[in-house]
């Protein structure tokens, strides 16, 4: 019953949800969190789509949370992309970032919320952390190059959020939190053809292949780094665990974030084979290892929330069919619209 309201004064007690505001509802994760939350009975939602509420701009972010009022916060909204869309787009995806999770923790702080979640990445610990990498290894080392301006935005998101914890959490019981997924992918996911994740972007590469007839897919790097992915919906029951958790015993953790992830990872050319298998590819996969392979490895310590509890339930495999079914649904919309 954490955050419930209870209103005495009939013959029963009736309990009130929390007014809980899904920051990026339309997106991958938000949308993914907005389900899990509703599975759970949840109805009281409050929402705006990018049209309706830039989050960039502090004023329009303030008035909506003065006129909304809401009592929790999934702060899940941010510029994502791709190995090549943080090399191409640096400023926008420091900048904007940097904007959205400030405009909305300060507007959520001033509207009186005391509970609020942070959505992270993995990408904000050191290229070359030890594996594997534990909440303590924040900003211990020299970030990957290709996102170290999303990686700045992310760690300056946590900060924030343990800053406000730090001056307001005693006098206005301010707690917020932040949890660091591994690699995400599921359905809603961005299957740009130059923005996208290395899920979505191998999907799409494959599956046009096979329309095509191609004898060969082509992928960046050298195949040889390693990485953990999670299931959208198994970070979305994450985040509801670590936003129920009570005060004290998320105080208990004595961290100011908290690590995400199944505990297994595989190589890209592993995953390309997996995904290639999965679409019905049949040629062959090469690799051009003059592109960039980013971060070796990074495979996540997620001891704290398995303690809690918590377990991703999703095999990769499935996933990676769930996401293809997807990918042929979007494909289908998006062949319709043009």
């Amino acid at each position: 019953m954490s955050g419930l309201k209870i209103i005495m004064g009939g013959p029963r007690a009736m309990i009130e949800q929390p007014k809980i505001y899904v920051a990026g509802h339309r997106g991958m994760v938000g949308s993914a969190i907005l389900r899990h939350l509703q599975r759970q009975g949840h109805t009281s939602f409050v929402w705006r789509n990018h049209s309706e509420l830039d989050l960039t701009d502090q004023s329009a972010v303030r008035a909506f949370f003065a006129s909304e009022r809401p009592d929790e916060v999934y702060l899940a909204a941010a510029k994502v992309g791709g190995i090549y869309a943080n090399q191409a787009y640096p400023a926008p995806f420091i900048y904007e970032n940097l904007m959205i999770e400030a405009n909305v923790i300060d507007a959520a702080f001033r509207s009186g919320v005391k509970k609020l979640l942070f959505l992270g990445s993995s990408c904000i610990y050191p290229k070359h952390a030890a594996q594997p990498i534990v909440e303590e290894a924040l900003l211990d080392g020299l970030l990957e190059p290709t996102n170290a301006p999303y990686a700045i935005a992310k760690i300056a998101g946590i900060k924030l959020c343990e800053s406000y914890n730090r001056q307001y959490g005693a006098s206005h019981g301010l707690d917020y939190r932040a949890i660091m997924p591994c690699n995400l992918y599921g359905p809603g996911d961005n299957y740009h053809p130059e923005n996208a994740h290395v899920i979505p972007a191998l999907i799409r590469r494959f599956h046009e292949a096979k329309r095509d007839k191609a004898s060969t897919v082509r992928i960046w790097g050298s195949g040889t780094p390693r990485r953990e992915f999670l299931h959208v919906d198994d970070v979305a029951s994450a985040c509801v665990t670590v936003m129920k958790l009570d005060g004290e015993r998320h105080r208990a953790l004595q961290i100011g974030h908290i690590n995400a992830g199944t505990g297994q990872d595989i190589t890209i050319a592993e995953l390309a084979g997996l995904i290639g298998r999965v679409v019905g590819f049949e040629g062959d996969i090469t690799f051009d290892r003059s592109k960039p392979d980013g971060t070796p490895r990074k495979l996540l310590d997620s001891t704290r929330l398995l303690q809690l509890g918590w377990r991703a339930e999703m095999k990769l495999e499935m996933g990676l069919q769930l996401a293809y079914a997807d990918f042929v649904q979007f494909s289908s919309n998006e062949g319709a619209r043009a």
